[in-house]
């Protein structure tokens, strides 16, 4: 079963001219999050994904449809027990210190001071942070805030964690550390959802990602159904003449990058050996060709960019 189950989901606010219209932000879409997995969100601003998240976390409630989270419905508050959350731009107060902040929020989590007091250091050698357990808040970085907003969300051993931008302010070798500590964290069994503009570390770690445009679902699977299409051959050759550029267009549709480099783009390897035969005929040079990799961000831009002009 999956953990989170999303069923004909909409959710509309009234308009802020009190006028009859309302603002529709998420509008009937389903999804399923399944156990052990990362899923990752993705989205323009004003996609949706903020109200999505707000759902799932029982934060504001859907105008219709059905949200389930472990199986039970959103009303049903005991699951939050189970659940971690780093907002985006979260703060704390910067009077206390790193491990402070920690003990307030196991505790509201339900965990006994025993406990916490022996997750606390657990927790801050996790995210790189135990040098900083005594500092107070007020000293900490950008970065230094999204390790200790991490640990925060992982204070009660959740099951279900929601991340939105964890990476934020975060410099490489922290994100890949980050980037580390949820494929551990997937491999222990817990489930993340995961909200990135970064669009190479979702690629990295999710195993499905849905993408919201306009509170609708546009496309949702793993990176690789996702960005999988047509595959794309850069050939370099000798310089061309225009003759053979013309033929090149009109007969196999080729994106001209100059006169030595084009780009053709097929799904059958036999039309690839065509274009090879056709440019021996013609005493070509090819001094190399490779298959290039469309990227996530490639293919977010592509699909949004297809959406805001329909």
């Amino acid at each position: 079963m999956p953990i989170v189950d999303v069923k004909k989901l909409t959710k509309q606010y009234p308009a802020k001219n009190f006028s009859k219209d309302k603002i529709t932000a998420l509008n009937n879409f389903s999804l399923q999050v399944e156990p052990g997995s990362i899923f990752g969100l993705l989205g323009p601003n004003g996609a949706g994904k903020t109200t999505l998240v707000k759902i799932l976390l029982g934060i504001t409630f859907p105008t219709s449809g059905e949200v389930n989270i472990f199986e039970k419905p959103v009303t049903d508050i005991s699951y939050k027990f189970k659940v971690g959350y780093l907002p985006e731009n979260h703060r704390f107060p910067n009077y206390l210190s790193g491990e402070q902040v920690l003990s307030y929020y196991g505790r509201m989590s339900g965990m006994a001071d025993k406990e916490v007091k022996i997750k606390i250091p657990e927790m801050l050698s996790l995210v790189g942070m135990s040098d900083w357990a005594k500092t107070k808040i007020k000293k900490y970085s950008k970065g230094m805030m999204q390790r200790l907003g991490l640990a925060q969300a992982m204070i009660n051993s959740p099951e279900l964690i929601f991340l939105d931008e964890p990476t934020d302010g975060v410099d490489p070798i922290g994100r890949k550390e980050i980037r580390d500590i949820l494929l551990n964290l997937k491999n222990e069994g817990k489930t993340i959802f995961l909200n990135s503009h970064l669009l190479s570390e979702i690629e990295l770690v999710c195993d499905k990602v849905a993408i919201l445009d306009k509170g609708t679902l546009v496309k949702m699977g793993s990176v690789e159904e996702i960005t999988s299409g047509e595959d794309s051959y850069l050939f370099h050759t000798n310089d061309l003449t225009d003759s053979l550029v013309n033929d090149l267009i009109l007969k196999f549709k080729v994106v001209m990058h100059g006169k030595n480099e084009f780009s053709y783009a097929t799904s059958s390897i036999e039309d690839v050996n065509n274009i090879l035969d056709f440019l021996r005929s013609e005493k070509v040079l090819i001094f190399g060709f490779n298959k290039e990799k469309t990227s996530l961000e490639d293919m977010f831009i592509n699909i949004i960019g297809k959406q805001t002009v329909n």
